[in-house]
C-alpha cells in the first residue's frame, strides 16, 4: 500500500503524543529512593505499553506478593499529578503539526492507549488535543492488554475501517507487537526503548520523531 491510500492513523498516547514515559520513570525513581525499591527503572521499562492490570501483575511477580504496589503507585501518581497536571505534561515534538496535517488531509485520527480512559481524556483535554481524535480506545475498555492486538482491532472496528487502510504509531515494543498483530501499517517512533531487530521487522518504518512521521505520511 502506498502512503496515499491510507484512511486513518491510530496513535498510542504515552511516549508518542506525550513525553510522559520519562516523567513517570522519574517519579517512580523518587518513590523507589524513598522506600528502597531496587531496579525500579528496569521494572518500569518492562511495563512500558501495557495496561494497569498487567502492570500490577508484573510488579507483583518481580517484587513479591507482599509488595504494597497500589500504595506506592498512588504516591507516584500524586507526585506525577503535582508536576504535570493542568497542561504541564510535555507534548512530543511534531505532534500538533502531524495532527493538524492529518486533519487537513481529511484523515481520521484515533487513539489506542493502554492508559485508563479517565486519565486519557484528562491529559488530552488539558493539552488542548482531544478534539483531533474521533475515537478513543483505552486500556480499561479492552480485556487483553498490548501486546495482544485487541485495542487496535477495536479502534478499527469503531472507525468502521479495515486495519489494512490504517497506520498505527507506537513507541513501545508491546505496542508495536500489538499494532502489527492487528494488521495495521506500523510505524515505530522510539522513546525509552530502542528499535530492536524484531521491532524493525514488525514495522513498516522506524522514524526518529513525529516530524519525520509527518514527512512520511503527508508527502
Amino acid at each position: 500500500m502506498s502512503v496515499c491510500d491510507f484512511e486513518a492513523v491510530i496513535f498510542d498516547m504515552d511516549g508518542v503524543i506525550f513525553d510522559s514515559e520519562r516523567c513517570v520513570i522519574e517519579c517512580w525513581k523518587e518513590i523507589a529512593d524513598k522506600y528502597g525499591i531496587p531496579d525500579i527503572e528496569e521494572a518500569c521499562i518492562e511495563c512500558t505499553g501495557i495496561n494497569t492490570k498487567l502492570t500490577t501483575e508484573k510488579m507483583m511477580d518481580r517484587y513479591g506478593k507482599d509488595f504494597p504496589y497500589e500504595t506506592y503507585r498512588a504516591e507516584m501518581r500524586a507526585l506525577f499529578q503535582s508536576r504535570y497536571s493542568n497542561g504541564r505534561l510535555p507534548v512530543k515534538e511534531g505532534a500538533v503539526e502531524l495532527l493538524e496535517a492529518l486533519q487537513k488531509e481529511g484523515k481520521r485520527i484515533a487513539l489506542a492507549s493502554s492508559t485508563r480512559e479517565e486519565m486519557v481524556r484528562k491529559e488530552l483535554t488539558e493539552a488542548g488535543l482531544i478534539d483531533y481524535f474521533t475515537i478513543l480506545v483505552c486500556g480499561d475498555q479492552v480485556e487483553k492488554s498490548k501486546p495482544a492486538p485487541d485495542i487496535f482491532l477495536k479502534a478499527c472496528a469503531l472507525l468502521n475501517l479495515s486495519p489494512q487502510v490504517c497506520y498505527g504509531i507506537e513507541d513501545s515494543h508491546n505496542g508495536i507487537r500489538a499494532c502489527a498483530a492487528a494488521g495495521l501499517h506500523t510505524i515505530m517512533v522510539p522513546d525509552v526503548l530502542e528499535a530492536t531487530e524484531e521491532m524493525k521487522e514488525l514495522s513498516e518504518a522506524v522514524l526518529a520523531s513525529l516530524t519525520e512521521v509527518k514527512k512520511y505520511l503527508c508527502r
